[in-house]
């Protein structure tokens, strides 16, 4: 389990008051009030993979985050019935609501479960009510059968674990399924690879939501890479822990991290490294899934990204301090990695913290 396990413990003995919502009557009421912006409710079925589960309930059910500066999210786990639920481990584990409770909330995440099989029918129309509502809906690993299943990715482009790939783009032909990434964000609904995909994915929502300052603190507390982006090859010849025995590798990264406001190459990291530049860049690809100038040029959008966040440092400045030297530059690169604007970005984080 993630550090800061106690969030998904905590989440389950929340709100006692709320037992009245195991109504059948709910499913098919529609709910006249508005989804909680700040609501996440994982739904959770025979099988389900205790991993994701864990990383889900982890980063969006800790209870000592206010001191980032927003109130967090507010977690409900929801299951297709009062019954227990069996985990995939054999755990078997009491699900404290049921399935019309994602309609209160507007963000859906759907974890992976090795029984499709048993998820009933009520739970795929659920699924599709809260879609057609506006929730946001996410998949961790095999979790995408159960959206593909419900008919929420035909003509959408979509990942899940390597390994099953095949499976989901055969079973499912109106998808259109990418083995080759950590994760995909099409909006309003998004999927991840394998498990650990699932921690960059979650990361990267709470950077939609709070800010590439808040999900990096995040990160830190829970001892993970603050940035993995979706378009990283889900496969590669070898983790990065492998590469830090000779302390080369491992410290070229930390600090080229450290020297991004200057004009950083990639033979200056290669020199670092005391590689040839084709050495390092076939290693550094191996070791991470990218090369080593789309590294770069992403570890300084995230830079500037927290720099519009938490500064008034005009774009010209922040240009300068993360490294693209011209606020022309940086808004070429920044439009092209998270698709607005500086000006626009910073906007939209005025704007939340005013709110």
């Amino acid at each position: 389990m993630l550090a800061g396990g106690s969030g998904m413990i905590d989440a389950m003995r929340d709100n006692p008051a709320n037992l009245d919502l195991r109504s059948g009557s709910d499913a098919r009421r529609p709910k006249a009030r508005t989804p909680n912006p700040r609501g996440v409710a994982i739904v959770v079925f025979d099988g389900v993979g205790l991993f994701e589960l864990g990383v889900a309930c982890d980063i969006f059910g800790s209870n000592d985050m206010t001191e980032l500066g927003a109130p967090w999210y507010e977690l409900s786990i929801c299951g297709a019935a009062a019954a227990p639920v069996s985990a995939d481990g054999g755990l078997v584990m009491h699900v404290p609501f049921d399935l019309p409770r994602v309609l209160r909330s507007a963000t859906i995440v759907v974890p992976p479960t090795s029984h499709l099989e048993r998820v009933p029918a009520e739970a795929f129309a659920m699924l599709r009510r809260a879609h057609a509502r506006g929730c946001r809906i996410i998949s961790l690993c095999t979790g995408a059968f159960v959206l593909a299943e419900a008919g929420l990715l035909n003509g959408r482009r979509a990942t899940t674990h390597w390994s099953e790939c095949d499976d989901l783009a055969r079973r499912y032909p109106g998808v259109s399924v990418d083995p080759s990434v950590l994760y995909v964000d099409e909006g309003d609904i998004l999927t991840s690879a394998g498990s650990a995909a699932s921690i960059d994915l979650c990361l990267h929502v709470v950077r939609l939501d709070y800010g590439a300052e808040v999900a990096t603190q995040l990160a830190r507390q829970l001892v993970v890479p603050p940035q993995r982006d979706g378009g990283q090859a889900q496969f590669i010849d070898s983790p990065m822990p492998a590469l830090e025995s000779s302390n080369l590798f491992s410290d070229t990264v930390a600090w080229a991290q450290d020297h991004l406001h200057e004009p950083l190459t990639i033979n200056d990291m290669a020199d670092r490294s005391a590689m040839s530049p084709r050495t390092f860049a076939r290693r550094f690809v191996a070791a991470t899934g990218t090369t080593p100038h789309q590294w770069l040029q992403r570890q300084r959008v995230h830079l500037a990204q927290r720099l519009l966040e938490v500064t008034d440092l005009p774009i010209d400045l922040v240009a300068a301090r993360s490294g693209f030297c011209t606020a022309g530059n940086l808004r070429k690169h920044f439009g092209r990695i998270v698709h607005t604007s500086p000006q626009a970005y910073r906007r939209t984080f005025q704007d939340r913290k005013s709110a």
